[in-house]
C-alpha cells in the first residue's frame, strides 16, 4: 500500500507545470467573476437608491394651506455680504406672500452664522429683509443657531412650544421641501405643512445632486435615531 501511494505521489508530481498553471488561472478567474458580479450588484443597488432618492426630491410635496395656521417657517440658506443671497430672496418672497395672503402672523426664520465672512447669522439677515419689505419686526421670531435643516426645525419646535404655537406652514424651494417635511414629521411637529417655490436663480444641477447626498445622509440620521444613538 504504502509502495502505491509512494508512486501516485510522483505521477502527480510529474504533472506538467502547465496544467498546474492553467488550474490557477482557472481559480483566479472564477475570483475574479464572482468580485465582478459583487460589484455589479453593489453598482445596481447604489443606482436604485439614486434614482429613488431624486423621485423623493423631484416629488415636491403639494399641499393645501388653510385660512390660517400659527406660525411660518422660513428655512435659511446663505448670506451675502450680511444680505440674502437669490436664493434665500425667494424663499423670503414667498413667507411675504403668504404673510400678506393672512396665512399667518407670526414668523420664525431659521439659520445660524455662516463660514462665508457674513457678520450676521442668517436669521438676522433674513429678518431684516423682511422688515425692509414691510414686514413688522414684533412678528418675527429669530432662531439664528442652527446650521443644518434638522437644526432649522427642531430649533424652531423648540421655539414653537415656548410660545404656544402648534401649526406651521415651513417655506423652502421645491427641491428641498420633501426632506424638510419628513424631517417635520419625524421631529414631531404636528401636521406640518409646507409651501415651497421654484427657482429661477440657482443652478438646479448642483442642488439637486446636492439634495441627494443630504437625504442619503438625512436616511442614515433618521435610522440611528430610531434605534436611540
Amino acid at each position: 500500500m504504502k509502495t502505491e501511494n509512494n508512486r501516485s505521489q510522483r505521477q502527480l508530481s510529474r504533472l506538467p507545470k502547465s496544467r498546474k498553471r492553467a488550474g490557477k488561472t482557472r481559480r483566479l478567474l472564477v475570483n475574479l467573476r464572482r468580485l465582478v458580479q459583487c460589484l455589479l450588484i453593489l453598482f445596481l443597488l447604489f443606482a436604485g437608491w439614486i434614482v429613488f432618492i431624486q423621485w423623493k426630491v423631484q416629488r415636491a410635496p403639494q399641499m393645501a394651506l388653510p385660512g390660517q395656521v400659527d406660525v411660518g417657517i422660513v428655512l435659511g440658506a446663505s448670506l451675502r455680504k450680511d444680505l440674502p443671497s437669490p436664493g434665500l430672496q425667494e424663499r423670503l418672497d414667498l413667507a411675504i406672500k403668504l404673510y400678506n395672503q393672512g396665512k399667518f402672523q407670526r414668523l420664525i426664520v431659521s439659520g445660524g452664522l455662516d463660514h462665508n465672512g457674513s457678520k450676521l447669522t442668517e436669521a438676522e439677515g433674513m429678518r431684516n429683509y423682511l422688515v425692509k419689505k414691510g414686514i413688522p419686526p414684533g412678528s418675527i421670531l429669530l432662531e439664528p443657531k442652527a446650521t443644518s435643516t434638522y437644526e432649522n426645525l427642531l430649533f424652531s419646535k423648540q421655539i414653537m412650544d415656548e410660545q404656544g404655537l402648534v401649526s406651521s406652514i415651513i417655506m423652502t424651494h421645491e427641491f428641498h421641501s420633501s426632506r424638510s417635511l419628513n424631517i417635520a414629521e419625524t421631529i414631531g411637529l404636528e401636521q406640518p405643512l409646507v409651501s415651497s417655490t421654484k427657482s429661477d436663480v440657482l443652478f438646479m444641477p448642483y442642488h439637486e445632486a446636492r439634495e441627494t447626498l443630504a437625504y442619503t445622509k438625512w436616511e442614515w440620521t433618521k435610522l440611528l435615531l430610531k434605534v436611540g444613538l
